[in-house]
């Protein structure tokens, strides 16, 4: 709004109260501002929930298949022993939980790229340290950025449709220079903002428009508020709220749980191979 408009807005009546439009755009711009943060929030945990899904896919995915594979294996030593109907149909159901066996690409597919055996495959057959795995969470400087870049660039903050396209655009990338941990461009992103137009905005709106806009905002947040909450009834985001400081250490513990499962499962089948 200009520094008239504002002015205006502001300005008392005759009657010493300040005019109702000034009062519902003050609401209209702090519900604005709570939306932005709200949605940074979200935003911010269903990354977290992404990585943190796919590392655990990554690290757990094997140890679990490994399990499935050993129940449908004891299952179908007890049948084999007892040949008891109830026994055999467990097996058959234990044996159809089992994945099947992935194809060689899927076997080896951080093992192999385009040039042949991959850098953390070939560090592992000589002396040279491997890749540490990628970072659950990005860093705090990561997201003191984004965090910076998504209030002053946010497309609510726009003023007409041209201007929302714009930063819908912008805020793009900024949201996949976040997933990916990207400091740097992150940064550049933030370069490129300042370069960019400054417009002046608009004239105080009417209060119907006003009151509009605090129904869209009310709406958006709703929105939000279910993605929210999907997110927080996951099975990973679950996982995160147990240790939202350290979700690698609950990784660390629940790969060492499996571990245990799996020797109790492997010592259970030996038994049951012995005469």
């Amino acid at each position: 709004m200009s520094e008239q408009s504002e002015q205006t807005a502001q300005e008392p009546t005759a009657s010493g109260d300040e005019r109702p439009e000034a009062r519902l755009e003050r609401a209209v711009r702090a519900a604005e501002q709570a939306l932005i943060e709200f949605e940074i929030a979200v935003e911010t945990f269903r990354v977290e929930v992404e990585n943190f899904s796919r590392l655990h896919h990554q690290k757990l995915g094997p140890m679990y298949a490994r399990l499935d594979e050993l129940d449908a294996l004891i299952a179908e030593a007890k049948a084999a022993r007892s040949g008891d109907p109830e026994d055999l149909r467990r097996a058959r159901e234990a044996r159809s939980l089992v994945m099947p066996m992935p194809g060689v690409d899927e076997l080896f597919h951080d093992w192999l790229d385009s040039d042949g055996i991959s850098d953390d495959a070939a560090a592992m057959l000589t002396d040279r340290p491997v890749r540490p795995p990628q970072r659950v969470r990005p860093t705090e400087e990561v997201r003191r950025l984004y965090r910076e870049l998504v209030r002053r660039a946010h497309p609510d903050l726009a003023q007409d449709e041209a201007e929302r396209e714009r930063r819908d655009a912008f805020i793009a990338r900024v949201n996949a220079a976040y997933g990916r941990g990207e400091e740097q461009l992150l940064r550049e992103l933030a370069e490129e903002w300042d370069a960019g137009p400054v417009r002046e905005a608009a004239a105080p709106s009417e209060s119907e428009e006003l009151y509009a806009r605090l129904e869209w905002l009310s709406q958006r947040k709703e929105l939000l508020s279910m993605v929210a909450k999907e997110l927080e009834d996951s099975a990973i985001g679950a996982m995160l709220r147990m240790a939202p400081d350290d979700p690698d250490r609950l990784l660390e513990e629940i790969v060492e749980q499996l571990l245990a499962q799996v020797s109790e499962r492997e010592a259970e089948l030996e038994a049951l191979a012995t005469p």
